[in-house]
């Protein structure tokens, strides 16, 4: 120790005291954006109000004016604490904090620890108090590009330091545990963690005795103010730092004050043609056509995408919002709106893996027949669920494929159930939406997709569906290095999420909505694709989530208030009365995927699908008039006509099918109590008769007829249904919910 003591000289400062950018780069290796001069304004400790040096003590360090430089034992309790998993745990005094900051670096060494803890006891004999809790307070780093607490009170509220009050320099304390994930602005889904945090500093000072309890009790959350990004980050580049930032850390490759002393050079994986393309497919399709002096209500309309090659997991493309400068929070990666029936595949994708069940014993394939009326009751399931369907329409029976085509909820919300909303979640998981995703609740109403995944998130999910079930977790990140020095990327090994026949089977399905449902507009990119769309509750989001064999991109459309921040819905926007996933996200994800693809030849999929997946059934046909659109490119009936119910191949009995040969067409179903007597001109067709009972005159006849031969002459599932169901009838009006 005194070998140590008289060995080691306190050195100058460091290089994060004057610290350096660092420079992103686009896969070429052409530079992408440098993240800026640092921003630091040094203050004596005589202008920081006494209020707001307790409020960091209390965050960081109580004792600091009783307790020596160094804590032995402090540093003894945090070593165990991190080897026994309680979590990393730094256990220094604020004289060691600004040694690291000021006089070493931030790398995790034994090695630098006992550097820092010899210069911190030689620092401590010699300077005063406040001379170092002056050093600590100009040198720490704040978040949003800030070094001390006179830039950070800048950046965070607009002012001088000398005029913060509590409540703001507790929230400025905040920031010390976790620069980046504690601002409230560009990272809403960390408010929670951000005021447990808050509220553990002024509780700290209550119980120093540095704030009255009166003071504490009134005392209200100090909401910081908008981001202001350096010019040189404007356009798609701060959107780009930013995500690229935010994987660093949350990786764990560097924390946020190693990365913030500067000097990296960081190679991503953002292709820099397809970068551009998907920037102008947004501005042709979308952009250019927004007039908010003359809708209002294009002021709320935002965008965000993602585009990531499957095989690799690599990000080659990411469209955060119309300009960092002007709308700072990044739109791929935000967690606050609902992804509505983009969530479907994977419900099915669960019945697949699972080799799942209806409740009458049928393996669910994507010719299963299920009952997609509006507001059916979910059966089997421990919560009363009555889903509406889009524009309030009932199909009657229909497949699995013809209900992803239409986005049918009702028949999804019984999917779930059937397969298990557990099971559901863990196949959600396993394709890549991480678990703590907000209202990821398993229950019925999760098949609508009311979680609110990122984009980013649903692109790795979609990406996995495309790799056959293989999952590779993405990444931005290709090198990353530092003069001489090149820094270890985290593994990142591909794992089979989900078998090849549930992914393609899948695959197959979306195919579908593509080809015949509610995504052709994809078909415009030129190649072979498979999608699914999806509309937000009071039409908020809009979503179009697609891919081709090497291409994953998903496009989504949200409204939000730009002066409040809240959640709004799109109606009228762009001149639309209603803003669907069929319309404009797909058209953007239609003109960016065939510019990304230029130059390649077309690749069909190459499937392997569940045993019964491969005979497609006839089309879908309807009594009346064609469907028409309730949101653009949102192909759903409006007519009181229903689709007819295809033939589902390899019929036994009356058993897979429902009833329909024994118990169904031929017994109680179109010959005796459907078409002929109870049927099409009475009330049969659907519901009564080759389905389960009525549509022309719904409830009279369907009742009358149809149920009275689905029940004195059909047998098994299919008189059952014929009676059940026959009371149904005609149509409500639309209203606003999820597709």
């Amino acid at each position: 120790m005194v070998a140590g003591y008289l060995l080691v000289d306190i050195p100058p400062a460091n290089a994060a005291a004057t610290a350096q950018s660092n420079v992103y780069l686009y896969s070429d290796g052409s530079q992408l954006a440098r993240d800026g001069e640092v921003n630091r304004v040094n203050v004596p400790l005589s202008q920081i109000p006494r209020t707001v040096q307790e409020a960091v003590l209390a965050a960081e360090d109580r004792d600091f004016y009783s307790e020596r430089a160094v804590d032995p034992k402090a540093m003894l309790r945090a070593a165990w604490n991190t080897a026994t998993g309680k979590g990393t745990q730094s256990g220094s005094t604020i004289t060691q904090q600004y040694v690291k900051n000021y006089y070493l670096g931030q790398e995790q060494t034994i090695k630098r620890k006992v550097k820092e803890s010899f210069i911190a006891i030689k620092l401590g004999r010699e300077k005063s108090k406040a001379y170092i809790l002056e050093g600590y307070l100009n040198t720490s780093y704040f978040g949003r590009n800030a070094y001390g607490i006179q830039a950070a009170s800048q950046a965070y509220y607009g002012k001088d330091v000398g005029r913060l009050t509590t409540a703001e320099g507790a929230y400025l304390a905040t920031l010390l545990n976790s620069p980046s994930a504690f601002d409230v602005v560009s990272h809403p889904q960390s408010r929670p963690r951000a005021l447990a945090r808050w509220n553990y500093v002024l509780d700290g000072m209550v119980k120093q005795g540095w704030l009255p309890d009166a003071e504490r009790a009134t005392t209200q959350f100090p909401e910081p103010g908008k981001v202001r990004a350096a010019a040189g980050l404007s356009g798609q580049r701060g959107y780009l730092v930013e995500a690229v930032k935010d994987y660093i850390t949350e990786n764990r490759i560097l924390d946020d004050k190693t990365l913030a002393e500067g000097g990296y050079a960081i190679t991503t994986t953002i292709d820099r043609r397809r970068q551009n393309a998907f920037v102008e497919a947004v501005d042709n399709q979308m952009t250019a056509k927004l007039d908010p002096q003359k809708r209002t209500a294009d002021r709320v309309v935002r965008a965000g995408g993602v585009s990531i090659d499957p095989a690799t997991g690599k990000v080659v493309a990411l469209y955060g919002g119309i300009d960092y400068t002007k709308q700072y929070v990044n739109n791929a990666t935000r967690h606050d709106y609902q992804v509505a029936s983009t969530f479907k595949p994977f419900v099915f994708a669960a019945a697949v893996e699972n080799d799942s069940r209806t409740q009458d014993g049928r393996r669910i394939t994507p010719y299963t027949l299920y009952n997609g009326d509006n507001k059916r009751p979910v059966v089997g399931g421990r919560i009363r669920f009555a889903p509406e369907n889009e524009g309030q329409v009932s199909y009657g029976n229909i497949t699995v494929n013809t209900a992803t085509d239409l986005s049918v909820n009702a028949v999804y919300a019984q999917m779930a159930v059937d397969v298990g909303t557990l099971k559901v979640k863990e196949t959600a998981v396993a394709l890549g939406i991480p678990e703590n995703t907000p209202n990821f609740d398993p229950g019925p109403a999760m098949a609508l997709g009311t979680m609110q995944a990122s984009v980013l998130d649903m692109t790795q999910a979609y990406a996995t569906l495309a790799d056959h079930g293989r999952r590779t977790p993405y990444t931005f990140l290709e090198k990353i290095a530092k003069e001489d020095d090149t820094i270890a990327l985290p593994e990142r090994t591909p794992t089979q999420a989900v078998s090849r026949e549930a992914a393609d089977t899948t695959t197959s399905m979306l195919v579908s909505v593509v080809d015949n449902g509610t995504g052709t507009a994809a078909l415009a990119a030129g190649h072979p694709a498979a999608g699914k769309t999806g509309t937000g509750e009071l039409d908020r989001s809009a979503w179009f989530a697609a891919y081709t064999p090497g291409l994953v991109t998903v496009v989504a459309m949200m409204g939000q208030d730009p002066d409040t921040g809240a959640l709004q819905s799109l109606y009228g926007a762009l001149g639309e009365s209603r803003i669907g996933g069929g319309g404009y996200p797909a058209r953007i994800w239609a003109a960016y995927t065939k510019t990304a693809l230029e130059g390649t030849d077309p690749v069909d999929f190459d499937l392997e699908l569940q045993p019964g997946a491969a005979q497609p059934p006839p089309p879908p046909s309807f009594e009346s008039e064609s469907p028409q659109e309730t949101a653009p490119g949102e192909r759903t009936p409006t007519s009181p006509g229903r689709p007819t119910r295809p033939t589902p191949p390899n019929p036994t009995n009356g058993q897979d099918q429902g009833g329909q040969d024994n118990g169904g067409r031929n017994q109680g179903g179109q010959n005796n109590g459907g078409q002929d007597n109870g049927g099409q001109t009475q009330g049969g067709q659907t519901q009564g008769g080759q389905n389960n009972g009525g549509t022309t005159q719904g409830d009279q006849a369907g009742t009358s007829a149809g149920n009275q031969a689905g029940t004195s002459q059909g047998t098994g599932q299919g008189a059952a249904q014929g009676a059940d169901a026959g009371t149904t009838g005609g149509l409500r009006p639309p209203s606003a919910f999820l597709e």
